[in-house]
């Protein structure tokens, strides 16, 4: 598991502040609550992470929150302990049980093969119920992909202070994936500096991949552009998906 979310996972709120997503969560509500999950609805989301978009979508929402990094979990529950809380792989995930609506944000670029997209994309469906809505919202498609540099970080109110520097590339333009690598400076609260390089290998697909197997899993999909402040237009894409009103008959294991 990679370092931030595992041996780093404390540093995360410094990282990326739960203030940062108030923008970007408002759009996902106005999103699902547009393709009819309710006010007070039933949402799951996989690969939860901190819990920074649910800290704000909860206000719309009753939240399940799937999350397989125990570091990430337990910062989730400081800022969400209204939220029910699971560990589980979007891979792999059966809950049994189906809700109005399911979000996958940038998690879902941890799948980096196709037999592990279409692998959450089939526990997106199988959870969301019929005529509800599923939402993804990976990072890059291969259309919009650059390689770029980024840079930031926060200072803690008890003295502890990080630095990032990040470098996202594609070291192999012919394959499904994409390098991030993050240099970070960790500055303790007695003023002690370490230096910690951590490096994530994420999935990159072209938009009609994404679109043909969100319909062989049994959605219907509609492509949204991510249109917020700081960001350039096209540069990011969301895939809003309806899953039927009738039940699909014969999903084997999987009919609930």
């Amino acid at each position: 598991m990679d370092k931030l979310y595992d041996d780093l996972a404390a540093w995360w709120p410094l990282l990326s502040p739960v203030a940062d997503y108030a923008e970007e969560a408002a759009l996902y509500c106005r999103w699902l609550l547009g393709a009819g999950v309710p006010r007070g609805g039933r949402v799951l989301e996989l690969g939860s992470g901190g819990g920074n978009n649910a800290f704000f979508m909860k206000a719309e929402f009753a939240l399940t929150l799937v999350e397989p990094a125990p570091g990430m979990q337990a910062h989730s529950r400081t800022i969400n302990p209204d939220c029910e809380h699971l560990p589980g792989d979007m891979r792999t995930l059966r809950l049994e049980r189906q809700f109005d609506g399911v979000f996958v944000h940038d998690a879902v670029a941890y799948m980096t093969t196709e037999a592990d997209l279409c692998s959450a994309m089939r526990t997106a469906f199988v959870h969301t119920r019929p005529g509800g809505a599923a939402l993804f919202v990976p990072d890059y498609l291969t259309e919009n992909f650059k390689p770029a540099t980024d840079h930031g970080g926060s200072d803690g109110a008890d003295g502890r202070g990080l630095r990032y520097l990040e470098w996202m590339h594609d070291p192999d333009p012919t394959d499904s994936t994409y390098t991030v690598d993050y240099a970070l400076l960790l500055k303790d609260a007695n003023g002690d500096v370490r230096i910690e390089h951590d490096r994530h290998v994420e999935g990159l697909f072209p938009r009609a991949q994404w679109l043909r197997w969100l319909s062989e899993a049994g959605f219907s999909v509609e492509v949204l552009p991510l249109q917020l402040d700081g960001i350039e237009p096209g540069a990011h894409e969301a895939f809003l998906c309806r899953r039927p009103s009738v039940p699909e008959r014969d999903e084997g294991a999987d009919h609930q």
